[in-house]
């Protein structure tokens, strides 16, 4: 038990800390994530917050993810909800401040990045399974021929240039957090000397089981 609460603190440390990395790039005004530029411009279009676009969107893939045959982790759901619930709490409370002068700004947006690139490890480590749009990356990944780069990719832009012509903020940001984001990922990992291969995830088919065997197991063998 004591192990399980530990793990469930890793992973909704690592859920708040990717919501406040996302804020930061946000707030640092130079444009957004392919992701984020998607969110905004639902948001724009239907008149909601962007953890609520957030949210919808990971909904949708946790819906494809179960058409596609993929097992899905209790992090997954979590993140689907915590994510977009923590983005609106930080956002409406106007907890991340803004600047105006371009240094502090680009170093926000970078700042931003270095805590996903933290956040990933943490709730990645806990061992819950990763976030709804990662597990269709790999879901298509296994029923293509084409590579984890190509499919991440095509999905990302396909992302981006939606979100653009929904009216998501498109800047030179965009281009830095494209290129530097799974090199903070990557150092995060290396920091505190994770191996992604080693985790191995609980998933919620595996609960269910557990528990079914647990309290109905019982009374079928009385």
């Amino acid at each position: 038990m004591k192990e399980i609460v530990k793990r469930i603190g890793k992973l909704f440390l690592g859920l708040c800390l990717y919501a406040i990395g996302i804020v930061m790039t946000i707030n640092a005004n130079l444009g957004l994530a392919p992701w984020e530029i998607f969110h905004q411009g639902l948001s724009i279009k239907l008149g909601i917050t962007m953890g609520q676009a957030s949210i919808s969107v990971g909904l949708v893939f946790v819906i494809l993810n179960s058409m596609l045959g993929e097992r899905l982790g209790w992090g997954t759901l979590s993140n689907m909800v915590f994510i977009g619930l923590f983005l609106d709490i930080l956002m409406l409370n106007h907890i991340i401040p803004v600047f105006q002068s371009i240094i502090p700004r680009f170093i926000m947006m970078l700042m931003g990045v270095f805590v996903i690139g933290i956040a990933s490890y943490f709730y990645l480590s806990a061992g819950f399974g990763s976030g709804p749009r990662d597990w269709l990356m790999v879901a298509l990944t296994k029923r293509t021929t084409k590579s984890v780069r190509f499919i991440r990719n095509s999905i990302e832009i396909s992302a981006l240039i939606a979100g653009y012509i929904l009216g998501g903020s498109l800047g030179i940001g965009t281009l830095i957090m494209a290129v530097s984001a799974g090199y903070f990922v990557q150092f995060s990992f290396k920091l505190f000397k994770y191996d992604l291969k080693e985790t191995k995830h609980r998933f919620i088919d595996e609960d269910i089981k557990y528990l079914y065997d647990r309290f109905f197991g019982k009374i079928e063998n009385q």
